[in-house]
């Protein structure tokens, strides 16, 4: 009996051992788990250092266009003023004959002969600028060119005709600069 008593004794120490594993195989479920876990988290963390990234390159990129939009839009001001001095420095002798001209003695003879010479100058610059005159008489009628002021009934001129130009119209190309007005016949 005394053989069966150390028996269950050493029996009794085999159910904590059962227990121990029983612990084990827990915690052993528990670690794939904290894997699991731990690799979410960190995919999860690249995901946010990648979104990061992108938000990072996103921003930079709309600073680098906001910059270049202005930019372009310096130099097309600029392009605009340099075009402008441009024009204005070969207006500049036409403006210079103007005022002599204007300060010249009107009954003297030379002073048409200024006159018809400023008058050619312009002619020459409005060439070299491709300037173009709009409108002449006997020419159709066209409203997206001509500013029809007057009407007149003429029986030598046909339907929608120019009759007269009141002020000269300029185009260069097909930007209409200023319409002509016109009188229209019938």
């Amino acid at each position: 009996m005394a053989e069966e008593i150390k028996k269950e004794e050493t029996a009794e120490p085999a159910q904590p051992e059962q227990e121990t594993t029983k612990k084990e195989e827990k915690s052993e479920k528990e670690a794939p788990k904290k894997e699991k876990k731990s690799k979410k988290e960190s995919e999860t963390e690249k995901l946010k250092t990648e979104l990061e990234k992108k938000n990072d390159i996103l921003l930079r990129t709309a600073a680098e266009f906001d910059n270049y939009k202005k930019r372009t839009e310096r130099e097309k001001a600029s392009i605009a003023e340099y075009a402008r001095a441009g024009i204005i420095k070969q207006l500049l002798p036409i403006i210079d004959n103007i005022e002599r001209a204007a300060a010249a003695d009107r009954e003297s003879p030379d002073y048409l002969k200024g006159i018809e010479m400023i008058i050619k100058q312009f002619e020459a610059l409005s060439e070299k600028l491709q300037i173009d005159e709009i409108a002449k008489p006997g020419d159709a009628f066209d409203p997206t060119l001509h500013e029809a002021v007057m009407h007149v009934e003429d029986e030598e001129l046909g339907e929608s005709v120019i009759a007269e130009v009141l002020q000269k119209g300029y185009k260069t190309g097909d930007t209409v600069i200023r319409p002509a007005m016109v009188k229209v016949a019938n």
